[in-house]
């Protein structure tokens, strides 16, 4: 795949990140004017719920404000998150990636699991919901029925990672999820996140996709790339000068 045409399609699958603990409003401004870049819009932005009504007004037409709940330990009780959820969504999030139990389920539990994202899908219903399974901490048959899992739960999505584990996104955990995707009966998305930094990586997951799913699949209805520091390289492989992110954005 040619370069630049793996950052333009790139670009337009970016969930622009910052979940950092020492985000502030001027941060997350500077973040939002980010995302109408010269070389087209991003899919969304994804922020901590504090800073969603700030986002909502920011934003261009178009962009989504995406939130995270349960985040980034997955060990919360699933009423809190459920609240969490509530809330997010009456500020004005269109998206929510919420942390699977991973722990829990790594060892076993899989009501903890069932509970939590019913909980979730309850409380997000009518917006986006992406499943993060935090892969890392999972072995690939654990993987496999996670997604599953929270696929028949009601999962829009299945997310690779909180970016804040390593590994986090890895080739093997984007085939498994393509795959229970590809075999879901349904449409269901994939987002990948951690660690993805450089257009080649992104060519390289997008050619995956296309391959599993079929080339035209990976649209932002359906395929997501959860990073900050991506977004430099795209615009530089589109011929575009990167806007200097404010430090501390490590997604």
């Amino acid at each position: 795949m040619e370069l630049a045409t793996a950052a333009a399609r790139a670009l337009a699958l970016l969930d622009l990140t910052s979940l950092e603990a020492d985000d502030t409003a001027a941060k997350i401004d500077a973040l939002c004017r980010r995302a109408a870049t010269p070389a087209g819009p991003v899919a969304a932005v994804c922020i901590y719920a504090s800073f969603v009504p700030l986002a909502r007004r920011l934003l261009a037409p178009g962009i989504r404000v995406a939130t995270v709940a349960n985040f980034p330990g997955g060990d919360a009780a699933p009423a809190a998150v459920a609240d969490e959820i509530r809330q997010a969504v009456a500020a004005g999030a269109d998206e929510v990636d919420v942390v699977f139990p991973y722990a829990a389920f790594a060892v076993g539990d899989r009501s903890a699991a069932r509970d939590l994202l019913a909980a979730a899908r309850a409380a997000s219903a009518g917006r986006t919901l992406k499943v993060i399974l935090e892969t890392g901490r999972l072995s690939p048959a654990q993987i496999t029925e996670a997604a599953r899992l929270a696929i028949v739960e009601g999962a829009d999505f299945l997310k690779s990672s909180t970016g804040k584990l390593q590994p986090a996104a890895t080739p093997e955990a984007a085939r498994l999820l393509l795959d229970a995707a590809a075999t879901s009966g349904r449409r269901v998305g994939v987002k990948l996140a951690g660690g993805i930094r450089s257009t080649d990586q992104a060519a390289s997951y997008l050619a995956l996709a296309d391959r599993i799913m079929g080339t035209g699949w990976a649209a932002r209805e359906t395929f997501r790339f959860g990073a900050s520091a991506l977004l430099d390289d795209l615009l530089a492989a589109l011929g575009h000068k990167p806007a200097v992110m404010p430090s501390g954005n490590r997604y």
